[in-house]
C-alpha cells in the first residue's frame, strides 16, 4: 500500500491576493542587494568614461612645424613694346591714346604662393629680360635689375592673402600676384590625421 505525505505550502501575505507560494515573492532584503550591485555598476561606468576624457583633455595637442620652402619666381613679358611687328595691332594700343598707353603688361610666374603661418620662405626671383622690375610684398621690396637673378627671403607670420606687385608704374596693375599663408592650426589638424608626405619646395602654388 503505498502512503502519500500531505505538504502544506502557506502564502504570504502579499502573495495570495494572486495565488502565488512565498518562494516566489522577491525577499527585501535580496531587492536591496540588486539595487546596490546595479549602482556599483554605474558607478564604475562612469569613472571609466570621466578616466577617458581627463585622458583625452591631457593629451598633448598636435602643433605644426614650421617648414623652410624655396621658392622660384620668374618675370614673364606678356604684351610689350618688343612686340610690335610680331603683333601690328600693339601699335595702336601703345600709341597715344590706346588702351596701352604708357603701360606694358608682364605678369609673375608663379602669381600664386602658398604656405603655412610660420614657414621660411626663400625666393629665388628670375628676370630674364632686360626690362628691370621689382618684387614687393608687405615688409618686403626687391629690386629686380635686367637678366639677373635675385634671391631675397620672407617669414609668413600671420595667415591671410598677401598681394605681391611690380612697384614701376607702367607694369601696375597687371604684374601682380598673390601669397597665401594658411593658418598653422589649420594645417596641424591636417597634417597629425594623415601620412607623412615627402618635403616639397611650397605647399603649393598656381600661375598664368
Amino acid at each position: 500500500m503505498i502512503g502519500y505525505t500531505t505538504r502544506r505550502v502557506t502564502l504570504h501575505p502579499t502573495a495570495r491576493a494572486v495565488g502565488r507560494p512565498v518562494s516566489s515573492v522577491m525577499h527585501p532584503h535580496r531587492r536591496t542587494r540588486q539595487r546596490a550591485v546595479l549602482a556599483l555598476a554605474c558607478l564604475t561606468a562612469m569613472s571609466a568614461a570621466c578616466g577617458r576624457d581627463r585622458a583625452a583633455a591631457t593629451a598633448p595637442s598636435a602643433r605644426y612645424t614650421p617648414q623652410v620652402r624655396n621658392v622660384t619666381v620668374t618675370t614673364v613679358p606678356l604684351l610689350v613694346k618688343e612686340q610690335q611687328d610680331v603683333l601690328p595691332f600693339l601699335k595702336e594700343d601703345f600709341a597715344k591714346g590706346g588702351v596701352l598707353d604708357g603701360k606694358e603688361v608682364y605678369a609673375f610666374s608663379p602669381s600664386t604662393v602658398t604656405v603655412v603661418e610660420g614657414d621660411t620662405i626663400h625666393f629665388t626671383l628670375m628676370n630674364p629680360e632686360d626690362d628691370a622690375h621689382s618684387f614687393v610684398l608687405p615688409d618686403l621690396a626687391v629690386s629686380l635689375p635686367g637678366q639677373k637673378t635675385t634671391t631675397a627671403t620672407y617669414v609668413a607670420k600671420r595667415p591671410g592673402v598677401f598681394p605681391f606687385v611690380c612697384a614701376i608704374q607702367a607694369h601696375l596693375p597687371m604684374m601682380s600676384g598673390q601669397l597665401v599663408v594658411l593658418p598653422a592650426a589649420v594645417m596641424a589638424g591636417a597634417t597629425s590625421s594623415a601620412p607623412p608626405a615627402a618635403p616639397s619646395g611650397s605647399v603649393g602654388h598656381g600661375g598664368h
